[in-house]
C-alpha cells in the first residue's frame, strides 16, 4: 500500500483529500501546519506528498525546501494561485507537479498515481541495472549512484528532484546527443502536468549549480541555441 502525506491547513480540505485517497486504496496520514508536516515527513516517509503552499506557520515553498534537502519523494503543489511565476518557484523549491484548485479529484488520483508509478517503476529498473554509471575521465567526477537515486559529484552525494534526475540520467546515458526541450519534457512526464519549456530550463539551471565549477560557464551540459541541450562527457578543466 503506498503511503501518501497531505500537508494542508483547511480541515475540510485535508479531510476530503485523505479520504478519496484512502478509498483509492492509500495509506493517508495528515498535517496541518509545516513543522508537523516536516516531522511526519521524516517518521511516516510517505511515497507521495501533497502540500498546500499557504500554511499557518512555514510558506509552502519553505516546506519543500526543506523536504528536498533529505528526501527525493515526489511532490505535488496544491495551490489557488495560478499564476506561471508561482509554478517557476514551486519548481525551483523542488516540487514535481503542480495542481491548482479548484480541481478535480479524478484528476488529483491520476496524478498521484502517475508520480508514484514513475517513481516506483524507475527505482525498480535501476535496481535491476544497479548502478548506472558515467564517467569524466579516469577520476569519475560525475556518477548516478541508482540503488538511492543520488547524484554523485566529485565524491560528494548530491539531493536531486525527482524530475532533475531522471533529465541527468537521461542526458548522461547519452553523451554528445542533443536533446530538444521537447524530448526532455516528454521525458520527465508522467501526466500531462505543467511540466513546460520554462520548467525544463529550470531544472537544467538547478542541474548546473549542482554539478558545475562554474553554472555561468558550463562545461558539462551544453546549451545547443535555439534546440535543447547535451551532455559533453569531458573533464571539467
Amino acid at each position: 500500500m503506498y503511503k501518501v502525506l497531505v500537508i494542508e491547513d483547511d480541515v475540510m480540505m485535508s479531510n476530503m483529500l485523505s479520504m478519496y485517497l484512502s478509498e483509492e486504496g492509500y495509506q493517508v496520514e495528515q498535517a496541518d501546519c509545516g513543522e508537523e508536516g516536516l516531522h511526519k515527513a521524516a517518521d511516516f516517509v510517505p511515497d507521495l506528498i501533497l502540500l498546500d503552499l499557504i500554511l499557518p506557520d512555514l510558506d509552502g515553498m519553505e516546506v519543500c525546501k526543506q523536504i528536498r534537502e533529505t528526501s527525493n519523494v515526489p511532490i505535488m503543489i496544491l495551490s489557488m494561485k495560478s499564476e506561471v511565476s508561482e509554478r517557476v518557484q514551486a519548481l525551483k523549491a523542488g516540487a514535481d507537479d503542480y495542481l491548482c484548485k479548484p480541481f478535480s479529484m479524478h484528476e488529483l488520483t491520476a496524478r498521484v498515481e502517475a508520480l508514484i508509478r514513475r517513481s516506483h517503476t524507475v527505482q525498480a529498473e535501476m535496481n535491476e541495472k544497479k548502478e548506472v554509471t558515467s564517467s569524466i575521465g579516469p577520476s569519475e567526477l560525475i556518477q548516478l549512484d541508482a540503488n538511492r537515486r543520488l547524484l554523485i559529484v566529485r565524491g560528494q552525494r548530491v539531493e536531486t528532484t525527482f524530475s532533475e534526475y531522471e533529465l541527468i540520467k537521461l542526458l548522461m546515458a547519452h553523451p554528445g546527443k542533443v536533446f530538444s526541450r521537447e524530448e526532455l519534457i516528454n521525458a520527465i512526464r508522467g501526466f500531462d502536468s505543467f511540466v513546460t519549456d520554462r520548467a525544463i530550463d529550470v531544472h537544467i539551471v538547478n542541474l548546473r549549480k549542482k554539478i558545475e565549477l562554474n553554472p555561468k560557464e558550463p562545461r558539462l551540459i551544453k546549451t545547443v541555441w535555439g534546440f535543447g541541450y547535451k551532455y559533453v562527457a569531458e573533464p571539467a578543466m
